[in-house]
């Protein structure tokens, strides 16, 4: 089961309990085995919000600008350093790192490689784009489940995130980065109604 709690917060619950991003968590949870953050912005790493949702074993997977950060909250061992369009087995966990960065801005660099990820959990494929423009580098991603941005000004909107959906194969795309900082609901609605052939979930109210 996936959800999007709120933003770009999504948690990732099977026989693991996987959160990608999380922010703005409303209770201590403490159930993460992984958390991934795909990049340093406040809005994606939120070490107040880690702090509710990590219990001691828990493993993070992050970029290279928040490795120092993160061993201030992990153990050292369990932290992992990721860098764009590899794969990683990190404690029985399959994934893949995309490229993630905004072509016509500058909030989210190429060259600072931060990353979207795909991730293998019960033989489900979870793509998480990040904050990402629709990039040349994710036009052939295959996955199950795909969780794309689609609020604008910072990452694409809802029309080039309707592209990206068209062009991936996704049996479930998802959009995400609207209702908290950016973007809005009727952006989804918008969204779903571009996206052809595919089930779209819109799980931010």
């Amino acid at each position: 089961m996936v959800e999007v709690l709120c933003h770009s917060s999504i948690k990732i619950k099977e026989d693991i309990v996987v959160y990608i991003d999380p922010f703005k968590i409303d209770k201590d949870y403490h159930d993460a085995d992984f958390i991934f953050c795909t990049h340093s912005h406040y809005d994606h790493f939120s070490p107040e919000d880690i702090e509710k949702v990590k219990k001691d074993s828990t493993v993070f997977i992050g970029t290279e600008d928040i490795k120092e950060q993160a061993e201030k909250l992990f153990h050292r061992e369990n932290v992992f350093v990721v860098e764009p369009d590899k794969s990683y087995h990190v404690h029985g966990l399959d994934f893949k790192t995309t490229y993630a960065y905004n072509i016509d801005k500058a909030f989210h660099p190429k060259e600072n490689k931060w990353v979207g990820y795909m991730i293998e959990v019960n033989h489900k494929t979870y793509y998480i784009a990040g904050d990402t423009d629709n990039i040349a580098e994710i036009q052939d991603i295959e996955c199950d489940e795909a969780l794309i941005p689609i609020g604008g000004t910072y990452t694409m909107n809802y029309e080039e995130a309707g592209k990206l959906a068209n062009t991936i194969k996704a049996k479930i795309v998802i959009p995400t980065h609207y209702g908290s900082i950016v973007g809005n609901k009727e952006d989804a609605i918008k969204f779903k109604e571009l996206v052809k052939n595919k089930e779209v979930e819109i799980l931010i109210q």
